[in-house]
């Protein structure tokens, strides 16, 4: 058996696949020439390559649309893009070229869906979901929307109070309200129920007691949302169960109720051994709602989903240059990065979320066990642990070699600029690093261009009040 890493991977998983392949000794991703993107541009860099969150969106609609053709579900399917999981301009518009309906989380959304407005791509009569905690600042603009004329604007109460806030308002059209049902938490969770959404126990009251008769709102969704997300496991099928019992109960006090929106989103791929049956989960969903209002008699719903991880999460990466590697005691080889790892990935030192990790060259090079630290001076700037027997294996290199190592943590699109405050200030005053976008023309030719330089040292003072 060969040693190298080519072959080590060769002969561990089925390789090449999902946009990963080696071509002239390199890896490319969705067929984009990274090396060629690192002459370019040099590194480090993050990488957003937006035909992937157009592709994401119409595998998921193809999933449920198959689903409901194969049942004879009478209800549609409503794909909703989460802008919290990325809030870029060109990710959201390239989401709504597919013609997604948004899910909002925050007031300063709202500020974001009117700028769409404004500029032609986005439409008042698109469906908007709002969830999230209503501020009174929220809910303020959530009416502004309304009377606006955003005809399908729904807000999606998180607690009991949130309809009182709502009542205060002016609006010159009934409010269409959801109603999120709280869920219980994991097992091993540190409390027995989430903080989200009315509890089961009191929301049938509420019903009964609150909107039914009140001809200032028109409740047209119950939603439910597990934080993991979609799964095939006892937990997920066991909540997904109490939710369908608790929409069939509401549907029944108020006929008006038209969509369940079954919240949390699909996995993404975060290891090259990743394997979720995608086809098969969809037509589960499908089928228990439709086994559920069936078994009790009510019209089956419209189906939503606000896929934001799923959407985004594999449309990004970023990509480093090994700097140099330090051999701190027999068993530990570190490779240092030329940035940090809490700044670019958060979410794998906050949350120990993995990513896929890849060499971009040298694969025909003997393999060897590493740890990956970043250049901050802090003690958890590392990453150590990676699905293959839980340890980084990555090629050897000499550092007189001509080209230096670089290596890339892919499908990172979600939620990381977010969490690590994009274009602000970082952990050591480590510079945010240069955002490339990768798009795709109508006669199918990749094109490259720099949203964002990497951050200027007078930026950051400018932000620390130096230059005042």
């Amino acid at each position: 058996m060969k040693n190298n890493y080519y072959e080590l991977i060769d002969q561990t998983y089925h390789f090449p696949q999902n946009g990963f392949e080696l071509a002239g000794g390199t890896l490319h991703f969705n067929n984009v020439d990274l090396h060629k993107l690192i002459q370019k541009y040099g590194t480090p860099f993050k990488l957003s390559y937006l035909p992937k969150i157009r592709e994401k969106i119409q595998k998921a609609r193809k999933y449920f649309n198959q689903a409901i053709s194969e049942n004879n579900y009478s209800g549609k399917y409503e794909f909703c893009y989460c802008t919290k999981c990325c809030h870029f301009n060109h990710v959201v518009r390239t989401a709504l070229k597919e013609n997604v309906s948004l899910e909002t989380s925050s007031s300063f959304d709202i500020d974001l869906i009117e700028n769409l407005y404004k500029k032609g791509v986005f439409n008042k009569d698109k469906i908007i979901v709002h969830n999230g905690y209503k501020t009174d600042n929220y809910i303020k603009k959530i009416g502004r929307l309304i009377n606006e004329g955003f005809s399908s604007s729904i807000c999606v109460l998180d607690n009991i109070g949130e309809l009182d806030k709502l009542m205060e308002l002016e609006t010159k059209e009934p409010i269409k309200i959801g109603l999120r049902i709280s869920i219980e938490e994991e097992p091993q969770a540190a409390y027995y129920t989430s903080r989200l959404g009315i509890n089961k126990r009191e929301i049938l009251d509420f019903v009964r007691e609150k909107i039914i008769g009140n001809d200032r709102i028109e409740l047209v969704m119950v939603h439910f949302f597990v934080d993991s997300g979609v799964g095939d496991n006892m937990y997920y099928w066991n909540e997904f169960k109490k939710a369908l019992g608790q929409f069939t109960k509401i549907k029944k006090l108020v006929p008006s109720v038209k969509s369940l929106n079954i919240g949390g989103g699909f996995p993404i791929q975060n290891s090259l051994s990743f394997d979720f049956d995608y086809e098969y989960i969809t037509g589960e969903i499908v089928r228990n709602i439709q086994e559920a209002c069936k078994d009790d008699g009510v019209e089956e719903p419209d189906i939503y989903t606000e896929f934001g991880k799923y959407t985004v999460g594999e449309s990004g990466a970023v990509i480093f240059q090994v700097l140099e590697q330090k051999q701190q005691n027999d068993a530990e080889l570190w490779y240092l990065i030329d940035n940090s790892l809490m700044n670019t990935i958060p979410d794998a030192w906050s949350i120990n979320e993995k990513f896929i990790l890849l060499p971009l060259n040298k694969w025909q090079n003997q393999y060897k066990r590493v740890n990956i630290g970043g250049i901050s001076c802090d003690h958890s700037d590392y990453y150590n642990s990676e699905e293959l027997n839980q340890q980084v294996l990555l090629p050897t290199y000499s550092n007189d070699d001509d080209e230096p190592l670089y290596i890339g943590f892919f499908h990172t699109g979600a939620y990381q600029d977010s969490i690590s405050g994009y274009g602000g200030i970082k952990h050591c005053l480590i510079p945010s690093p240069k955002h490339i976008v990768v798009d795709m023309d109508d006669n199918g030719n990749f094109f490259d261009y720099v949203y964002r330089e990497e951050q200027t040292v007078d930026n950051m003072l400018n932000i620390l009040g130096y230059n005042d």
